[in-house]
């Protein structure tokens, strides 16, 4: 494999070292199609907060709490380079100014689209739309199912990992922090 990109290289390598024929029919293009979808995967790496959210912020009189539910979202565990997938629901209480919608789901898969931990990954997305909307408090929980846990190690199938972040208002206010949890629910 002289000359192939250094992400093929290793694929090819680490086939070989599992035994593999990386030449046989179904494997050859297999350290390609392994690089591309990595690169997708990772993607967040390349993409930052300001050109994420753009001019997607606007004036508004909203002052109730705005909430996106069940945003989907794949990330990589960065321990094991395995998959954990789940829902993301965000929260946020304006303060003079609402985000376009689509810039939550956004935020989201930038954060998502690198090798992560949930913990750290709902932070990033707290603080982020917290930073960019100014907004009173935000709120994120994540749901999600972390594949290392289920093919390997402990093998448990129907474990299901939540972590939360709130921030503001939502960390202070224990009706403001109830309501969201009670409209995630629902």
């Amino acid at each position: 494999m002289s000359n192939a990109h250094p992400i093929e290289q290793h694929i090819h390598d680490i086939l070989l070292a599992l035994g593999e024929n990386p030449q046989r029919d179904g494997l050859r293009d297999t350290p390609k199609r392994h690089r591309k979808a990595l690169e997708h995967l990772t993607s967040g790496y390349h993409q930052n907060l300001t050109e994420i959210v753009g001019d997607a912020i606007f004036e508004s009189e909203m002052d109730e709490m705005v909430i996106v539910k069940n945003i989907e979202l794949y990330s990589l565990c960065e321990h094991h380079l395995l998959p954990f997938i789940g829902k993301c629901h965000v929260a946020y209480l304006p303060n003079g100014k609402i985000i376009g919608i689509s810039k939550i789901a956004r935020i989201v898969d930038m954060y998502a689209k690198r090798l992560q931990v949930q913990e750290n990954l709902t932070k990033q997305i707290a603080e982020s739309l917290l930073q960019v909307t100014d907004a009173k408090g935000v709120g994120v929980i994540i749901e999600a199912k972390h594949l290392c846990m289920m093919m390997r190690g402990v093998e448990k199938q129907n474990s299901d990992m939540t972590t939360s972040m709130m921030l503001g208002i939502f960390r202070r206010d224990d009706r403001t922090r109830s309501e969201f949890l009670s409209l995630v629910k629902s």
